[in-house]
């Protein structure tokens, strides 16, 4: 009953995401076509080839650093007229392999340094379309009170919701910072919270490859045992929805 429960609320959430006119019966990767009709899967909207042309629109938008196959976004569309027939293959057969992040360090004003993970634009291309039709989806359940990393909000809207609270009559604010918290995240719990809203084990699968690809540093790979690395389209997305519950 409550698998049941779970693919029905998923279903009634990808029926949300603009694309009313279709119909979804079910939403697993593994139920595809079982003659109740065509269903539609999250798999099948990531693939999608008008999401992954948005995909590939915003990664050659917002520019960005190579990773460590030293291809630029420049590079990404050549790329793709040659080889985009085996990379929705590799996908969609479960065999794509993202590539390790590459490790780069930003100063931080107040001293230190930031630890930035940049994917290949491939992999950023691929992360972005997965976090096209999963946000939709988690912008349904999180909190009124989350304003980072999310669509159609950011830092004025914080300020007005805080002078909203002040005219109600708040007077005390708490200061938290956690440290290191990308670099932190516990893998299993993430695919646990992700599971309560998602049911499609292509997706899951593919979300724990990029959690699991690897660090290059100077040269030195190092797995990846913990944490969501800042620099892809992807983790904050996944950074939203590991501390949604504290939201």
């Amino acid at each position: 009953m409550r698998q049941s429960q779970k693919t029905e609320q998923q279903a009634d959430r990808l029926s949300r995401i603009g694309l009313e006119n279709r119909k979804y019966t079910r939403a697993r990767s593994t139920d595809y076509g079982e003659g109740k009709g065509m269903s539609v899967t999250i798999q099948d909207l990531v693939l999608d080839r008008n999401n992954l042309n948005q995909a590939y629109l915003r990664v050659k938008r917002n520019k960005g650093a190579a990773g460590v196959d030293d291809m630029t976004v420049n590079d990404l569309l050549p790329y793709l007229r040659e080889n985009k027939t085996e990379l929705i293959a590799s996908l969609r057969e479960g065999k794509y392999k993202p590539a390790p992040v590459k490790r780069v360090e930003i100063p931080k004003p107040n001293g230190g340094v930031r630890r930035l993970g940049i994917p290949t634009v491939v992999d950023r291309m691929v992360q972005q379309a997965v976090a096209q039709i999963l946000t939709p989806i988690f912008e349904r359940v999180f909190s009124d009170n989350s304003f980072g990393f999310r669509p159609h909000r950011g830092a004025h809207d914080a300020i007005s919701k805080v002078v909203d609270l002040y005219n109600q009559g708040y007077r005390r604010v708490v200061d938290l910072d956690l440290k290191a918290y990308f670099d932190n995240v516990n893998h299993d719990l993430m695919i646990k919270y992700l599971q309560q809203y998602i049911d499609d084990p292509w997706t899951l699968r593919l979300i724990r490859k990029f959690l699991t690809s690897g660090v290059l540093d100077h040269g030195l790979f190092a797995k990846s045992e913990k944490g969501t690395p800042q620099g892809g389209p992807l983790s904050p997305l996944l950074a939203n929805i590991y501390l949604n519950e504290l939201d």
